[in-house]
């Protein structure tokens, strides 16, 4: 299946308050519904093990109210790491900070020191950026992680894009109608993901693939 570069509705800013809003509604259902809280939840534990530690500074990129990272925090509460939450996004009016640290900023020139947060992590962003600029957003986690970014993400796979088309009717948004499937088609595979981070600054990558149709990578830093 090629990858096709479809521009995604929810990137444009061109919908109406209530348009946004439930549109980001409709998405923290799929992260909830379809394994982007578990993958989160998952990595974070792996880093937070292969490290031994108890707590974590994490900055979530392109975080819209922070749903991810938030619920994979609440559920590591008894058995993993506790996390400290910051969150960026591009667009204000994407950011629901619930009391968290947000901030409007670029994923390309993070507006951080180096090495201000252990880890730096994203849900659903990779696949908007072309392999480059894939490079520069994880060049720039390096930067200003200490320990490792963390990539969430779908998978390209025609098996499934059938699935979110059945999907569609749970959804209420007609930004997520178009834009679910848009997503899958300008997704990157595994092996792609794997190919590009091993051009980043990376000491060393790993890509695995989680339940529906998703990918976990963790680029640990030198």
């Amino acid at each position: 299946m090629r990858r096709v570069v479809i521009p995604e509705l929810l990137d444009t800013d061109s919908g109406t308050p209530a348009e946004i809003a439930s549109a980001l509604s409709d998405l923290r259902n799929i992260n909830h519904w379809f394994g982007g809280v578990d993958t989160t939840q998952s990595m974070i534990a792996e880093v937070a093990r292969k490290i031994g530690a108890s707590s974590l500074s994490l900055l979530e990129v392109a975080a819209g109210s922070g749903y991810v990272p938030l619920s994979a925090s609440a559920l590591l509460r008894d058995s993993g790491p506790k996390l400290n939450v910051t969150l960026l996004d591009r667009a204000v009016s994407h950011l629901n900070t619930n009391g968290n640290p947000a901030v409007a900023g670029d994923a390309l020139a993070l507006p951080f020191a180096n090495e201000s947060f252990d880890v730096v992590s994203c849900c659903l962003f990779a696949h908007h950026l072309e392999p480059r600029d894939v490079i520069q957003f994880v060049n720039e986690g390096l930067r200003v992680c200490r320990i490792a970014v963390i990539i969430n993400d779908v998978v390209r796979d025609p098996i499934h894009l059938a699935l979110v088309y059945l999907s569609l009717p749970l959804y209420r948004s007609r930004f997520t109608h178009h834009d679910a499937p848009a997503s899958v088609r300008r997704a990157y595979t595994i092996a792609e993901m794997h190919q590009m981070l091993g051009q980043s600054a990376a000491a060393k990558v790993n890509v695995e693939p989680h339940r529906l149709f998703r990918m976990g990578a963790i680029v640990w830093k030198k």
